[in-house]
């Protein structure tokens, strides 16, 4: 059974001034999961997960400004910018168990995310959830930001997850190219920083084939991790989330539920 396969979700709506779009429980709400996406992602590269959780899960997807119908805003280039934002634009949305996952970038930007609810709000998220990221004090940020155009498209094009199309027609280019440059400059302004705990359980996903995080980087978040440690390696690259759609969303599904819930699969 396809995971999702048979719910069909309310058209999503946006909320918080902008910064979240929302894929509504078709019951009542039991859990949210927020999703970050990666430098240059939108939420819109997220919206096959609209439908794949049970009835009773809510999907966020964060908005980044400087992109799809955020193209006017300016885009933020600092990561406690962007953290201090978007744990702002959740707080009103953790009235039920919040589940964080980030893929790339995002995966820095969830952990930040959970540290700002624990430290400053006093609300642990109910789990941590981060693909194809080093942890925060293993990172060695890269100066692409301070590079010219034809690099930024090269590390893209060598992470892959991006249309060969759109990067290769000029006038598409220069509307996704500042929001790349300025995730890129959050990316190479970021880390190396100390490996501090969130009070909750941590998953990590990575692909076997991914060029710039191996296994043993993302294992390495188990230093985060204050409880629960998971590893899972799925077939693929940077961007394996995307062939292991399926694979992928099933475990997050499982560690949607605490043990006494159990996942609930859409009935067919």
């Amino acid at each position: 059974m396809n995971v999702g396969a048979h719910r069909t979700a309310p058209s999503a709506n946006v909320v918080a001034d902008g910064w979240l779009r929302r894929y509504p429980a078709t019951a009542g709400v039991r859990r949210r999961l927020l999703v970050l996406p990666h430098a240059g992602g939108s939420a819109g590269f997220f919206h096959s997960w609209g439908t794949a959780f049970d009835s009773g899960t809510e999907l966020l997807v964060a908005r980044y400004p400087g992109r799809q119908d955020r193209l006017g805003d300016p885009c933020i280039t600092a990561m406690d910018e962007l953290a201090d934002r978007v744990t702002e634009a959740i707080l009103p949305f953790h009235d039920v168990p919040l589940s964080l996952f980030g893929h790339s970038m995002g995966a820095s930007l969830a952990h930040e995310v959970a540290l700002r609810l624990e430290h400053r709000r006093g609300r642990s998220p109910a789990a941590l959830h981060v693909s194809s990221r080093r942890p925060p004090h293993r990172l060695t940020p890269r100066a692409l930001h301070e590079q010219g155009d034809e690099a930024l498209i090269e590390e893209v094009r060598r992470l892959g997850g991006t249309d060969e199309s759109v990067l290769r027609d000029p006038d598409l280019r220069e509307i996704i190219l500042p929001a790349i440059r300025g995730d890129f400059t959050i990316v190479g302004t970021y880390g190396p920083r100390p490996a501090d705990p969130v009070g909750c359980p941590v998953y990590a996903y990575i692909g076997d084939e991914d060029p710039g995080t191996s296994v043993e980087d993302m294992s390495a978040w188990s230093d985060v991790a204050s409880g629960d440690f998971r590893l899972d390696v799925l077939p693929g690259g940077h961007f394996y989330l995307v062939e292991q759609h399926e694979p992928l969303l099933r475990s997050v599904l499982a560690r949607l539920h605490p043990a006494d819930d159990g996942p609930r699969l859409p009935r067919p």
